[in-house]
């Protein structure tokens, strides 16, 4: 009887994602002041959408397409697909969504509403009815996030520590400087428009000493260079990001016995990341090995996946595991390019 009101739990789900667009897009990090930000289509929105007692969480994300033209996608867990019409004029938002199921039925849906003050809001329509739809902007993670592999000049020698810099709900920034060489504590870290600032203590045996940290972050390159200042000079300190070659956007195929379905993974600067609109805590990298879990939880029913794959040269493949049998994953990494910004 439990693994009946599992099923019945699951095709529920399914069957409203019929009436659901599903999708997303590479919404960049970027030093937009916060009016433009908060007005602004472009970008990561986490959604919910109501049916009656029930709800379900999705991602809808926005951005340029190659010819500049607006475009948008709606993800969830089970897939994403592409929106058409994407129009977005003083604040209203509207689009079109077309979705066929597996037996090549194809379901309409048409969005109306508005974007103000950095909360979305409007009605999802279709043949099976109107459903309200509310979401917020995603929060974006500062680009200094993450690990660094920090090289340091000291005259003819050079030594390597790690940096990581962490941010909490708030948006407030910690580091930590990992090093076999000493005791470090930073102090006072700074984040704005590509410029990374912190003071820092050290302590080697019983010399003590304070220093500041002063670099700028490329993010096309993903490298951090900066100079470290004392009392006792200057120091070269350059690094860079470790797990670059995995953060980012991932267009996934995904392949099993009943056909295959588009989706999306997201791993950020700090290696959490989500699969769909699914959180991630801890994307795992180590050489060329990528690994993930993730627990879904359905009414007091727990569904476990795993990924294991391989990462090379901008190409993801893997298997992912469920109790419901195995899915052939094959991703490609959404190339980051910058353009002129708008509000749009």
């Amino acid at each position: 009887m439990k693994r009946i009101a599992f099923h019945k739990t699951v095709g529920f789900l399914m069957l409203m994602v019929l009436v659901m667009p599903l999708a997303q897009a590479s919404a960049q990090d970027s030093a937009r002041p916060s009016r433009s930000r908060r007005g602004g289509l472009y970008g990561d929105w986490q959604v919910k959408v109501k049916f009656g007692e029930r709800q379900m969480e999705s991602i809808l994300s926005f951005s340029r397409d190659a010819e500049g033209n607006r475009s948008g996608r709606w993800i969830s867990f089970w897939g994403l697909s592409e929106l058409k019409d994407v129009k977005f004029e003083e604040g209203k938002l509207s689009f079109t969504q077309e979705r066929r199921n597996r037996e090549g039925q194809t379901t309409t849906s048409k969005f109306t509403g508005t974007i103000k003050e950095g909360k979305l809001s409007g009605t999802l329509s279709s043949d099976r009815g109107e459903y309200k739809l509310e979401g917020k902007r995603s929060p974006r993670i500062p680009r200094a996030v993450g690990s660094w592999e920090m090289k340091l000049k000291v005259g003819e020698r050079e030594f390597t520590s790690t940096l990581v810099v962490k941010a909490d709900k708030e948006g407030k920034l910690t580091a930590q400087w990992q090093s076999r060489w000493g005791e470090h504590e930073i102090t006072d870290v700074q984040y704005e428009r590509g410029k990374l600032t912190f003071k820092r203590k050290s302590k080697i045996q019983d010399r003590q000493w304070e220093s500041t940290f002063e670099g700028n972050i490329q993010w096309q390159t993903d490298t951090l260079s900066g100079v470290i200042k004392s009392e006792r000079g200057e120091i070269t300190a350059e690094g860079k990001r470790i797990g670059a070659a995995l953060i980012g956007n991932w267009n996934l195929e995904v392949t099993s016995e009943r056909g295959s379905r588009k989706q999306r993974l997201k791993v950020n600067t700090d290696m959490s990341g989500l699969y769909g609109a699914i959180p991630i805590k801890k994307v795992n990298l180590e050489d060329d090995k990528v690994s993930f879990k993730i627990v879904l939880e359905f009414g007091e029913r727990k569904f476990e996946m795993s990924f294991e794959g391989k990462l090379k040269e901008s190409k993801l493949t893997g298997v992912l595991k469920t109790s419901r049998g195995s899915q052939k994953v094959k991703g490609t990494k959404v190339i980051r390019t910058f353009r002129r910004r708008s509000t749009g």
